[in-house]
């Protein structure tokens, strides 16, 4: 079972205009994208099940893990990218052959909430550019379903 997608969308519209702030998580005052999702998380799901090591800001890494697909497997159901509806927290690839980096929150079938630098937390069209670099979606479990 997974969270209703109203209640992921509407905490995730309450993180926007939060600045952006490199390996933050607190709403309103600082987040990355990784940041919103832990955030949302917080608040639709409860505590976070494990620390979240710093991590690398490269989004044209390359390697043989997807470090933030394999964490989403082990507390979130996988769904296909083209089966990710409203309140799906989907994974960028922000260059072609690069690991997963950024994260994002489905709002809508063209709109998404993501973390972005210099802008914060925006909610913005999900174009077929940025539609084209999902590699993963997931779903926010239930509660008591972790």
């Amino acid at each position: 079972m997974a969270v209703d997608p109203a209640l992921v969308i509407a905490t995730a519209r309450s993180w926007l205009g939060t600045p952006y702030h490199d390996q933050a998580s607190l709403r309103g005052v600082g987040c990355d994208c990784l940041g919103l999702a832990r955030g949302v998380w917080r608040e639709v799901v409860g505590d976070e099940p494990f620390p979240i090591p710093p991590y690398s800001r490269d989004w044209g890494e390359t390697g043989p893990r997807e470090v933030l697909a394999d964490g989403a497997r082990k507390m979130m159901r996988e769904v296909a990218p083209s089966e990710a509806g409203h309140g799906a927290l989907v994974l960028f690839r922000m260059a072609p052959r690069a690991i997963a980096k950024h994260v994002g929150i489905l709002t809508a079938p063209d709109r998404f909430i993501h973390a972005y630098e210099r802008l914060g937390v925006v909610e913005e069209v999900l174009t077929p550019t940025w539609r084209r670099r999902i590699a993963f979606a997931f779903l926010f479990p239930l509660p008591s379903s972790i």
